[in-house]
Order: structure tokens, then sequence, then C-alpha cells
């Protein structure tokens, strides 16, 4: 059941910015809270055929599962991990990022975990944080520091490689695609995949990178600043089918929330 009864529509939780963002707006759909009490929740991937969705919650080292149809909110893992990103590959399955074990993975149909990546020449990732998968079926994955900074969404160590942005293909071989986006943590491609978005948590003010997708869809050129946020704390994303990039959203009162960028960056 929903813990934010809407009152009427539109609902005055969805602010236009631009006139752009009207055409975006459903005007009888609201803002719900589904579920509350979590230390720290991260990573909603959406499962439409079971009409579920999953989500984690770092430091409490589960993911976490809410049921369109009966409106319950049970543990789908645990120990996840302390999973963070997640997301759901070309056949359908779930791919998750684990802090805590430092790798990313995917569950497999019978709910076994197969692992995609943990280490890069031979050193062992830092801490996995958000994932996509490209239609070539290659997985694309941010590697900040983050869970292993301290105990809270991890175990703390030191880290043995850069943060880098890694791409891992279907033979499973990894590389880098880019050491250049500070501290980077939430990634999207564009829906023509010819963009790849990037989160550099470590500018000061926080930007979102964008780069060009080049060598066959292999590789990352031109990287350049798609948004300076100022103030705000821009986390996970992902574009809509007009290129639109849908991103959570902090910084404290009233920045709080979820914001849109059209694909030239306006904020709507």
């Amino acid at each position: 059941m929903t813990e934010r009864p809407i009152v009427r529509y539109p609902d005055p939780a969805l602010q236009v910015l631009d006139p752009a963002f009207a055409r975006l707006r459903i005007g009888n759909a609201g803002v719900e809270r589904l579920a509350t009490g979590f230390r720290w929740a991260e990573g909603p991937v959406w499962f439409g055929d079971r009409r579920q969705l999953l989500w984690s919650d770092i430091p409490n080292n589960r993911i976490m599962r809410w049921d369109e149809e009966t409106g319950a909110v049970s543990v789908f893992r645990r120990p996840s991990n302390n999973a963070n990103g997640n997301t759901r590959d070309r056949q359908g399955r779930l791919v998750t990022c684990e802090h805590e074990a430092r790798r990313v993975t995917r569950t497999e149909y019978d709910g076994a975990i197969t692992v995609i990546c943990d280490r890069f020449d031979t050193k062992r990732l830092n801490s996995p944080n958000d994932v996509v998968v490209k239609s070539d079926d290659s997985v694309w994955f941010t590697d900040p520091p983050f869970g292993i900074l301290s105990n809270y969404e991890g175990h703390k160590a030191t880290p043995e490689l850069p943060t880098n942005v890694h791409r891992v293909d279907r033979a499973g071989r990894a590389s880098v695609v880019t050491g250049d986006v500070p501290r980077p943590n939430g990634l999207a491609f564009s829906p023509d995949e010819s963009r790849l978005y990037v989160v550099a948590s470590g500018d000061s003010p926080r930007t979102i990178r964008v780069f060009d997708v080049v060598g066959n869809g292999t590789a990352l050129a031109n990287g350049r600043v798609f948004v300076d946020c100022g103030q705000g704390v821009p986390d996970g994303f992902r574009c809509d089918t007009d290129g639109n990039l849908w991103c959570g959203w902090g910084g404290g009162e009233g920045h709080d929330g979820v914001v849109v960028f059209t694909p030239d960056g306006t904020m709507v």
C-alpha cells in the first residue's frame, strides 16, 4: 500500500521546470512511497514479467523485493554481499554490483550466481557501483572505492586499482574504457548506444560526463562535461526512449528527488 496518499492530480510533487517536460508528465500519475525503513536504498531494477521491483539496501546487506500485485515487501536475497547497482541483461537475468565481494555477478534462471568480473590485471576490483548491459551483451560497470572506504557498506580495504569504468565482453575479457572519471558512479547508455553518461562523484561540484561510443561499440572517446550539478548530488540514472536522462538526485532540502535532463543537458 502507498504511504504517501495522493490528494489530487496532477501531483504537485512533479514540478515542471521547462515546457519540454510537460509532454513527459502523465496527468494521472503521482509519486508514491512504496516502502520505507531502509538504511540506504540503491540500485532499483524492474522485473516487468514478474511485476516486481528489486533494490539494494546496502548497509543491511540485502536485496529487497516489492510485489506490484500484492504490495508486499520482502527480502529477495540476504546476505547480498552489500549489493549496490542492479540491472538486467538481454536475457532478463539480474546483474549485480557487490561491494563486499568486490565483484559483478549474474543471477542465473535457477538462482545460481555467476561471477562476471572480480579482477583486472590480476588485481581485485575496488567496489563495483553501477552496471549496464549493452545490446552486444557486453557488461559495463563503474568501480569507485566507496565500498572499501569503511565498514559501513562493505569492508575497509586498500584499493588495488584506479577508479575505472570497465567493459566485459561476451567472452569474459575485461578492459578499461576510461580511467578519466574521478570516482565514477552511475552510468547509462543513450537509446541508440552512441553515448555513455557517467556520474563523476569525485568532481567538485559533481558533474555528469558524456562520452562518444566508438570502436564498433567497444570504446569511448571525446569525454566532456554534460551537466555541472552545482549543489546537486547525482547517482543512478537511465535514459528514456527519447534520450532524456532521468537521474536520482540528492543534496539536501530542496534538492532530493529525481531530475530530468534533455539530450542537450537542459534540466526540465
